[in-house]
Formats: structure tokens, sequence, C-alpha cells
């Protein structure tokens, strides 16, 4: 049960990725924190259901390994990543084609060099967990690699030819080095129409950076504003695509878990909020110095009136077993033809072994708008032309529905949307920043650097308090 009238510098209200976050900086600056979720659990919606052994993500949003704050963050030491097969596997023309993205280091000239070199060796797509098969070439290379191997099937590849190839190649590893701040700089579109205005070949855009890009924001229509889409490619561009170990509910478990005891109070519903107190409709009222939402958008906006609601994604993914996996490896599958409601999927028990007991198969799969009627017959369909193989048999472990999953992010967008409302009232989360884990993050970060500046201390109030052991940065 808790006080009436718990006290602490600051409290959190939600307790997400951004929110549980927040709380690792302000308590790592000796400064004390509660914080309060509705939900009975901590996550918000990087949750992940069990089932039978299986671990299903209610939404499954697609990690890089490049995002800085999954480095920076305090409290995530212990995280697991498993990235997928590098690059990504583009079904097309009836074929499945291997898509190798730069490493984000070298030069524009060294990935032309290189893909001209790659596109005069034949080569064949591995189907095993360590995707392509290795070449002499630079790995930081852009290639296709198509399962025929021959040059008239690596022409009719999604995104080309090898001159295409040599040019999206040079564009991807420029991206990689671009600095953000240059990024966020540049002028800003819905991404679709940004595309196609920078002079890459409409077999590029179409058959590969539309279903890519499609994934990463999940948004179909690319309505999103074109400096979130550059910020998506690059990290594709420098890092690896990847999933937590066990789930996404083990980023807010983790970060829940090695928190100081007692910081996290779950079933706790806030009414109202002020600038030095929290009102709960079962708990009292948490006085505190300042108060920080960490909150969905819609729910930000009301408890604090006057904040926009941003409009979202919806996301349905679909979960399935069997016991055979398709050949495929550990690869992210993509549909160039967009010739059915799957945007993407993945064999995610090649992927990460511990989603699935042992010797059955996990495969999930995304579904990006409004699923179509009778969603499991029309998603089975789609998955045994993408996979190549008969999906009668596979059984359906789950299927998630979440309508407000992503807040959309259509130009203009802010991406440094303010989080300092007034001294000792803030606001973090994904609609602050990016519509993504690292934009949570980055949020949390900014606005924690705010709430340490207005406090004017880095310690707590609360004399009784052990001094902290380390400062924010």
């Amino acid at each position: 049960m808790l006080e009436p009238a718990y006290q602490a510098d600051v409290v959190i209200v939600g307790a997400g990725v951004a929110g549980l976050s927040a709380a690792h900086r302000l308590t790592s600056a000796g400064v004390t924190v509660a914080v309060l979720e509705a939900a009975p659990w901590a996550g918000g919606r990087m949750s992940t259901e069990k089932v039978d052994g299986f671990r299903l993500d209610r939404i499954g949003q697609l990690l890089s390994t490049a995002y800085p704050e999954l480095r920076l963050a305090p409290g995530l030491d212990g995280l697991v990543l498993r990235p997928f097969a590098p690059g990504v596997l583009l079904h097309g023309d009836g074929r499945h084609h291997r898509v190798d993205a730069p490493a984000g280091a070298g030069s524009a000239r060294g990935a032309l060099h290189a893909v001209r070199a790659l596109a005069s060796a034949p080569r064949g797509v591995s189907g095993g967990r360590g995707g392509p098969v290795p070449g002499t070439a630079s790995r930081r290379a852009f290639r296709v690699l198509t399962g025929a191997g021959q040059g008239a099937a690596r022409a009719a590849a999604p995104i080309g030819g090898a001159v295409d190839q040599a040019r999206l190649g040079a564009a991807l590893t420029r991206l990689a080095n671009v600095p953000v701040e240059r990024l966020l700089a540049r002028p800003e579109l819905p991404a679709g129409q940004a595309l196609a205005a920078r002079g890459l070949p409409a077999r590029t855009i179409d058959g590969f950076l539309r279903p890519l890009l499609a994934a990463l924001l999940c948004d179909p229509a690319l309505t999103t504003s074109s400096r979130c889409a550059d910020l998506a490619l690059r990290a594709f561009a420098a890092g690896r695509l990847c999933v937590p170990e066990g789930g996404a509910e083990m980023l807010p478990e983790l970060l829940a878990r090695t928190l100081p005891e007692g910081t996290v109070h779950t079933g706790v519903r806030v009414t109202s909020v002020a600038t030095t107190s929290v009102t709960t409709a079962e708990h009292g009222e948490f006085r505190c110095r300042a108060v920080l939402l960490a909150t969905d958008g819609r729910t930000a906006a009301e408890l604090l009136p006057g904040l926009r609601v941003p409009d979202f994604h919806p996301v349905t993914v679909v979960h399935h077993t069997t016991d055979e996996p398709p050949r495929t490896g550990s690869a992210l599958l993509l549909d160039a033809d967009r010739g059915g409601p799957v945007a993407h999927t993945a064999v995610i028990s090649e992927v990460d072994p511990s989603r699935a007991p042992a010797g059955r198969v996990l495969v999930s799969s995304t579904v990006l708008g409004t699923p179509p009627p009778d969603l499991d017959t029309a998603v089975r369909t789609h998955l045994a032309r993408l996979y190549g193989t008969s999906t009668r048999a596979w059984e359906t472990l789950a299927v998630h529905h979440t309508r407000e999953a992503v807040p959309a992010m259509r130009p203009p967008h802010d991406l440094r949307r303010p989080v300092r409302l007034l001294a000792g009232l803030y606001v973090c989360g994904d609609h602050r920043d990016t519509s993504t884990v690292q934009g949570a993050l980055h949020s949390a970060h900014r606005a924690t650097t705010a709430i340490l500046k207005d406090l004017g201390t880095s310690g707590s109030m609360h004399r009784a308090d052990p001094t902290p052991t380390a400062q924010a940065a």
C-alpha cells in the first residue's frame, strides 16, 4: 500500500522506456524519484505476451545497433541485442534478393568501386544464420545477391542493375557519415516526395527504399518527414537492425529492475498534475519539486490540455508457429512488389532463439495501416508467396492490433519539441522527438538535463538520503 503523500524530488508519470530512462538519469545524479504507472506492469507499448513458451511482441518496432542512446542510456548495460542478417532480404519478381548495406564507414567512391567489382562476380544467397556468403570485397560495400546468381537475374533485382546499385550504395554510405545536425537542417518534405526528388531511379525507390522505410517508420504511405526518414536510413546504413533478446519487454524490464527499490509504482492512475504535485485516483497526492510527464502523446494531452495530440500509425503483428523454418535464415524479409498486407516478416526464432521453445519455429509478421477483414487468411496467402512454402499447417499463436502504435511524424515535424513546459513541469516521449526507441530515450535525456539545470543541484533535497555516487552528464 502506498503512502498517501509520498515525497520525492521528481515524480515521473509513465513507466515506458522514456520515463524509466529518465528515472535512471535522475537517480544517478542523486535526485529522488517516484515513477507512477497506471498499468499493472512497466513497459508501456514495449510489451511481450507469453504463450506456451513463445515470446510474442505486441508491436515489435525494429531497433538499430546504431542508436546512440542504446549505448548512452544508464541502466541498459545488460541489454542483449540480437541482430538480423546484414541488410534485408527483398522478395520481388518471384525471387529473393539479399541487399547488404554499408557498415557506416568508408568513402562513397570506395563503395562505388566495390559494387562495380561485386556486380561482375556471381554469388548465391545463404539461407542460414550467417547471412550472405563471405567474399573478398569489403563488407562496407552495398551489394545485391540474388538466388539465381546469374547476370540476368541480377539485372532484374528490385533496385535495378549494377549502376543503380552503385548509386544507391554511394548514397547510403554518404548518409551514414553525415552529422545528425546537418540532416536536421535539410529542406523538409514528405518522405515519398523527397525520395522522388533526389534523382534515384524509380525502380530503386519502389523496389527497395519504399518497403524499407515503411518497415522502419511504420508508415506505408511515407507521409513521414523526410528528415525523420533520413535519420532512419542513416541508422540502417551505419548499423544492424536488431531486436532485444527475450522480447521487446526486456528493455523496459531491465531499466525498471536496475532502479533503486521502491522507485516504480504500478497500478497508480494519475488524474492531474501541477509543478509541485501529482494527484492520483486512489493513492492520494504525491508532493515533489518537479513533474515529468513520460506518457504517450494522447495521455499527456489529457493531463495537460493544450499539448498537441499526434496522429498515429496503427500496427498489427501476426505470430505463427511451424515445425520447419522457411529457408530465409535470420533475414528481415520485405515485399518489393507490395503484393499483400505484410510489410515485413522474419523467422524471429532464427534471430532470437529465446523467443520460441526448443524445436519450434516462430514467424512474426507486421501489417501496417488498417488490416484487411479476413486478416489471417490474407496474411497466410501473402506469407506463402514471400517464403515460397505452404502456410496451411502453420498455427496462429496471436494477433496483436495496436490502433495508436506509433506517433506520426508528418512535416513540418519538430524533432526537438520542447521538453520543458515551464519550471517544474516537463514532458518526454517519442512524440517529442522521433517515433522510435532512440527518440523516446533521447527525449528523456533532454528532459532530465533541463530538470537538473532547473533544480540547480545534483543531489537530493532529503538530508537522510545517501550521497550520490555518480553525476549526470
